[in-house]
């Protein structure tokens, strides 16, 4: 599935997810919502698409890294109350509320909106100590004893094994409680999500011919790689460095785009941009 595809399902989803029947109550109950789980290489726009799906439908996001949580700061921290049974007094262990749970409440109340997404990036890399609360959570939305307001859809994101070495594979129970969307990059895609947030022209005019170099995949050592993401960081550097007067060099380049041979190439047809948008006054035309 190409990315603007994932986009589109995600949106439907959540439409769906929020629909609602005659008496108030979602269609679709809380534990059958199934979580989407977007699997795909990394920098292709996950996140991006996730952001722009609840900016369109005016719903609150909420988006958390699961690999910067302990269990501790995703269930929330023990503490020792009192409470009574029958005649007798007994000290009982509870928890605070998980810091994902408590951002979602705080975010309703800073929007007014009930509804939202919830999102988790590189949720198949979770440390050991978290995941076995994973399931729990995937399936009913609660970490420890808070549950997330019912109106939050939740999307998950990650990367294969061959991207990360942390990543483990689902088992079937986990699986089984996922909606796994397959991503691939796609130019064609990232094109039209380029000319809307005014990518430099430069990078635009050089991938319609070099195509191939749009995405590379890294080696499993992790040092060769090109991704939409550094494509978008490039150029949001390129348009600073240009107002700036500040020269563009091939070093610059290779800080963004982690292969030699594409940020040679495409230093040498910038200098041809340059040198063709001052000849022929592109700007003016």
């Amino acid at each position: 599935m190409t990315i603007q595809d994932a986009k589109e399902e995600i949106k439907r989803t959540v439409k769906a997810y929020h629909q609602r029947d005659e008496n108030g109550k979602y269609k679709i109950p809380v534990e059958k919502q199934r979580p989407l789980f977007l699997m795909g290489p990394p920098g292709i726009g996950k996140t991006a698409i996730v952001e722009q799906v609840a900016e369109e439908l005016k719903i609150n996001l909420i988006s958390y890294t699961i690999t910067h949580h302990t269990r501790q700061s995703a269930i929330g921290l023990p503490f020792i109350s009192r409470k009574k049974f029958g005649e007798k007094e007994y000290a009982v262990t509870e928890y605070t509320m998980s810091e994902i749970v408590a951002s979602v409440y705080e975010q309703i109340e800073r929007s007014g909106i009930q509804e939202g997404i919830l999102f988790l990036d590189e949720i198949n890399a979770v440390s050991e100590t978290l995941a076995p609360t994973m399931l729990q959570f995937l399936q009913y939305k609660t970490f420890g004893m808070h549950q997330v307001p019912e109106g939050f859809v939740l999307v998950t994101a990650g990367n294969p094994t061959e991207y990360n070495k942390s990543v483990r594979d689902f088992d079937i129970v986990t699986l089984d409680r996922l909606r796994k969307i397959e991503i691939q990059e796609d130019f064609s895609s990232f094109k039209n999500y380029a000319y809307n947030a005014g990518l430099h022209s430069a990078i635009l005019s050089y991938l319609e011919i070099k195509k191939e170099n749009f995405y590379l995949k890294q080696d499993l050592d992790g040092k060769r790689f090109v991704t939409a993401r550094a494509w978008e960081d490039l150029s949001k550097i390129m348009q600073v460095y240009e107002e700036l007067h500040y020269p563009l060099e091939e070093k610059l380049m290779a800080e963004y785009l982690a292969d030699e041979e594409v940020a040679k190439d495409f230093a040498l047809y910038y200098d041809l941009y340059c040198k063709y948008r001052e000849i022929y006054h592109v700007p003016d035309i």
